[in-house]
C-alpha cells in the first residue's frame, strides 16, 4: 500500500520529511550521503510523512512518523525510550506507525496510522517541560496526528501534552490508561486461538508463558488466572514479577528463560521483534500470542512459525483494545462500548485464520490483506467523490 507524500506546513521548529517518490534520484544512489540513509528507510516503509523536532532548551528529541491517513487522521501512541541510535528510533517510529495503520483498519475504526518517539531517559523527573515541546510537535501537524501513551509515558505526560494541543487521547478523567481494554482485547484473543486450534476457546488448564508483567501483562495474567490458565512469567523488573506470582498463583523465571518454557500460549507483552533468529527455534509452545508490538523481528519469522505449526495470532490484530480504547475517548464512548468493541478481536481473528487457512497463506499475511482490503475500498470511495 503506497501512501501519497504529505508536507506538514508547519511553522515550528519541526523539520518534516515527506516520503520521495517511487522514481530514483538519478543523481545519488542508495546510502549516499551518510549512515541514516533517511530517504531510502521512508521509501521501504511507505510512509505520507515523518516529523523531525529538537529543542535545544529542554532536550527534547522527538520523530513522528504518519504512515497514513486513508481512513482518518493518523493516532498512535508517544513512545519514550532510550534509543541506541537516532536510525533505531527512526525505524522503531515507523515500523509502530505503521502497524497502526493496519490496526486501525482490522479494528474498523476510522482512523489512520501514526506514532511518535522521544529519544531519552523515561525515568526523568524532568517531564513537564518535555512534554509540552512534544505536545508543540503535535500541534505544528494540524490534527494529521493524534497521540496517547505508550511505553514510557503515562496520563500525566498526556496533561502536559494536552497545554499545548487538543491532539491527544489518554486523559485523565476520560479513557485514561488503555491498559485494562487492550489486555481484554488479548484476553479474547486468546481464545480465539484456542477456539481454532482446539475446537472450544477455554483456557482452563492451558499453560502460559507471559514475557512482561507491566501494565497489559499484569492484566492479562489477572484474566487469565480467573479463568484457571497456569501462567510462568518473566519480567526485567523483580517487583512487577513478584506482584503476578503473588496474585494470580505463577511461576517465575529469568527473562531470558521465558523462550524456554515449554507452555500452551507463548504471550510476548513486551517490548518487540522478540520472534527472531534466537528465540524462534526455542519455543515449545503451539501458539504465539500476546500484547506486544512488532513481535517479528522479519516477515520471515512468522514464515517459521508457520513452518512449526505454530498458530500466531498478528500482533496488530490482537493488541488493538488500546486503540480502540482512545479511539472511544475521541467519540466519547461509553467505557462499556469500548470494552464491548474490544471483545470483538475474537470474531477478527477467527476471520483472519479463516483467510489464511482457504489462501494458503501465514497468518501475518492474511491478516495484512483483510486490513489492505478496507484501505483500498476506502482510497477508492475517496477517489470517486472529490
Amino acid at each position: 500500500m503506497k501512501a501519497p507524500a504529505k508536507s506538514s506546513g508547519s511553522s515550528s521548529p519541526a523539520v518534516s520529511t515527506p516520503a520521495p517518490s517511487a522514481a530514483p534520484d538519478p543523481g545519488r544512489k542508495p546510502g549516499e550521503h551518510g549512515g541514516l540513509d533517511l530517504f531510502s528507510l521512508l521509501a521501504e516503509h511507505e510512509h505520507e510523512q515523518v516529523s523531525v523536532y529538537y529543542d535545544p532548551s529542554t532536550g527534547y528529541r522527538g520523530i513522528i512518523a504518519i504512515h497514513s491517513t486513508v481512513l482518518g487522521p493518523a493516532l498512535g501512541g508517544t513512545r519514550f525510550w532510550n534509543y541506541q541510535s537516532d536510525r533505531a528510533a527512526l525505524i522503531d517510529a515507523l515500523r509502530l506507525a505503521r502497524g497502526m495503520t493496519y490496526k486501525a483498519a482490522v479494528a474498523g475504526l476510522n482512523l489512520g496510522g501514526g506514532k511518535s518517539v522521544i529519544i531519552g531517559d523515561n525515568r526523568t523527573t524532568r517531564r513537564e517541560a518535555l512534554f509540552r515541546a512534544h505536545g508543540r510537535h503535535v500541534e505544528s501537524l494540524k490534527g494529521r496526528y493524534i497521540t496517547a501513551e505508550d511505553v514510557g509515558t503515562g496520563t500525566s505526560d498526556m496533561e502536559f501534552i494536552k497545554a499545548e494541543t487538543n491532539h491527544v487521547t489518554g486523559l485523565i478523567g476520560r479513557s485514561g490508561d488503555p491498559s485494562p481494554v487492550t489486555a481484554y482485547g488479548v484476553y479474547r484473543g486468546l481464545k480465539a486461538c484456542a477456539r481454532y486450534r482446539y475446537g472450544s476457546d477455554s483456557l482452563a488448564g492451558k499453560s502460559v508463558a507471559l514475557q512482561g508483567c507491566g501494565s497489559v501483562g499484569y492484566h492479562l495474567a489477572k484474566l487469565l488466572f480467573a479463568e484457571g490458565g497456569v501462567i510462568t512469567c518473566s519480567d526485567i523488573d523483580p517487583q512487577r514479577v513478584k506482584r503476578v506470582v503473588e496474585e494470580c498463583g505463577a511461576k517465575a523465571v529469568a527473562p531470558d528463560a521465558i523462550y524456554d518454557v515449554r507452555a500452551t500460549i507463548f504471550a510476548p507483552c513486551a517490548l518487540g521483534a522478540v520472534i527472531n533468529d534466537d528465540t524462534v527455534q526455542r519455543l515449545q509452545v503451539e501458539i504465539v500470542a500476546g500484547a506486544a508490538n512488532n513481535q517479528l523481528a522479519e516477515d520471515r519469522h512468522g514464515d517459521e512459525l508457520e513452518r512449526r505449526g505454530i498458530t500466531y495470532a498478528p500482533d496488530y490484530v490482537i493488541n488493538g483494545g488500546g486503540l480502540i480504547n482512545v479511539n472511544a475517548e475521541l467519540h466519547g464512548w461509553a467505557p462499556e462500548r469500548a470494552r464491548s468493541k474490544a471483545g470483538e478481536i475474537y470474531d477478527t481473528l477467527l476471520r483472519v485464520f479463516e483467510i489464511a487457512r482457504e489462501e494458503g497463506v501465514p497468518t501475518y499475511r492474511a491478516a495484512d490483506r483483510l486490513a489492505e482490503q478496507r484501505i483500498a475500498a476506502i482510497a477508492k470511495v475517496r477517489r470517486n467523490f472529490v
